[in-house]
């Protein structure tokens, strides 16, 4: 008898990835940049498109911070997919919680799908044996299993987890793909000669993160081994308001739910769980050599990526994403550039770009966890170039979208558009600024720009005035559901002319 049950993605869009500094920050980290292959698609996006081809597949749910949220819409606009949902966290609590909502918000309709819990910053280089994979372990989640993921070991690794089968795993017969197993322990990460012994049983792998079981399932051992999580879950999601195409948990129930991981909450306590081996090319990315080892390599040894040119070097990672980077006789290094900072590591020391990350943090240097791009839902701005009480950036709006309307208490504005047309309104009054045409801003105006074309606008702001902080604004409409950020007098020493 075929399955019968819809197949729910859930795809779980936390985390900041430090360790990939200086692309991935917290305002825009590493799910949403186009790291593995050579395409345009995001690893968010290579997530979704994995997937195509499952039986019964259902719109997938998101999950990610309030802050990431036009990020993950227009990501999955861009590669024609409409979510079933876009859940926002207010706060990050790990993956018990997201999960526990997931389970929750895709039962209340009394349906019972089978939920398939999907980490957004994954390389499964082989997408075929991983949708085989996961077509072999439905028959043992609608029966109410909770089937974890486990990856076949590559190597004595022991920056992983390990997942103990009862008995050894049958992987890599035939071109097969083996059935689930009952899980005998999950085990932390090991010493190098315990990760040798492990992999000699033939019954361990490393712990991926990803899970497939029904809805009822995983909330019945959630509220039989972590009650008050689900009542704070539960709360959450009644609580929830909607924002746009987005749901908003509600701050205090969230913010008291535990921060655990679903491992902790319920795999290493239950009797229900199975661990299905997958061999199918799947890395984390956890570090810049770890996404040089997964990444196509030339005869030397090297991934080029973006402007780069290479010559006598060996086994590098070398990426540009504005600037001509040049490796000339250089072995085992990771240089990536970006418009306001370069990292230049060798390949055994990739793991502690954090550490630089956390002195970046330390010393409140905003390259830390911002890019000079920001990115907004209805373009980006790039930040070009400051001085003493001025400031100009580039801009950039989409076709059909809009900026607030709003003033600013400390500042004036001088905008030159260079590609496209606007419409600017000033005081209640519209006018419209073609290319090579410019319009001036008073401060204390109240103002905006539509782009009511077909192509992007693009423009150059120079900015003049005491204070040139993005909280110096007021906004009196917002068709992004942008709440007003308030008046910085209160809250903001401003220089004195």
């Amino acid at each position: 008898m075929g399955p019968t049950a819809c197949l729910v993605p859930v795809i779980l869009c936390g985390g900041t990835g430090t360790r990939l500094w200086p692309l991935s920050r917290a305002t825009y980290p590493k799910q949403y940049w186009p790291l593995a292959g050579d395409g345009d698609e995001t690893l968010l996006q290579q997530t979704q498109q994995r997937l195509e081809g499952l039986t019964n597949l259902a719109a997938p749910l998101l999950i990610c911070n309030e802050d990431h949220r036009f990020i993950v819409a227009e990501q999955m606009r861009q590669i024609g997919v409409d979510p079933a949902a876009i859940l926002l966290e207010p706060i990050g609590r790990n993956t018990a919680p997201a999960i526990a909502v997931a389970a929750l918000h895709a039962s209340a309709r009394g349906e019972d799908p089978l939920l398939l819990i999907l980490a957004a910053d994954h390389v499964i280089r082989d997408a075929a044996r991983f949708r085989a994979t996961v077509e072999a372990g439905r028959d043992a989640a609608e029966a109410g299993r909770l089937v974890t993921f486990g990856i076949v070991p590559t190597a004595p690794e022991t920056g992983y987890g390990y997942i103990e089968a009862v008995e050894p795993l049958k992987v890599g017969e035939a071109g097969g793909v083996p059935s689930p197993q009952p899980i005998a322990r999950f085990v932390e990460k090991p010493d190098p000669a315990t990760a040798e012994r492990f992999i000699a049983t033939g019954r361990f792998t490393w712990n991926s993160g990803m899970f497939l079981f029904r809805a009822s399932a995983i909330l019945a051992e959630l509220e039989r081994l972590a009650p008050e999580l689900v009542s704070c879950c539960r709360s959450a999601l009644d609580h929830d308001s909607a924002d746009l195409e987005f749901l908003r948990l509600e701050r205090e129930a969230f913010a008291n739910c535990a921060n655990v991981a679903i491992d902790v909450a319920v795999m290493e306590r239950t009797s229900l769980g199975s661990v299905l081996p997958l061999e199918a090319g799947w890395s984390d990315v956890g570090s810049w050599n770890a996404l040089w080892e997964t990444a196509d390599q030339d005869a030397a040894g090297n991934v080029l990526r973006g402007r780069v040119i290479s010559e006598g070097s060996r086994n590098c990672y070398l990426r540009s994403e504005h600037r001509l980077v040049v490796g000339l006789g250089v072995d085992d290094l990771v240089v990536v550039e970006t418009d306001d900072a370069v990292l230049v590591a060798h390949r055994d020391r990739a793991q502690e770009v954090k550490t630089i990350v956390r002195q970046l943090e330390a010393v409140g240097a905003a390259e830390g966890k911002a890019h000079r791009r920001i990115y907004r839902p209805w373009g980006y701005y790039d930040g070009v170039v400051e001085g003493e009480r001025w400031q100009v950036k580039k801009i950039q709006v989409k076709p059909g979208a809009c900026l607030s309307l709003q003033m600013h208490h400390h500042r004036a504005e001088h905008w030159i558009v260079v590609r496209g047309t606007a419409v600017v309104e000033k005081n209640g009054v519209e006018e419209l600024v073609g290319e090579n045409e410019s319009t001036y801003i008073p401060l204390g105006a109240r103002h905006r720009l539509s782009n009511p074309g077909k192509i992007p606008v693009e423009l150059i702001e120079v900015q003049s005035g005491p204070y040139l902080g993005e909280d110096d604004i007021v906004r009196f409409e917002d068709r992004y559901g942008r709440s007003d950020a308030g008046r910085p007098p209160a809250a903001v020493a401003v220089p004195a002319p």
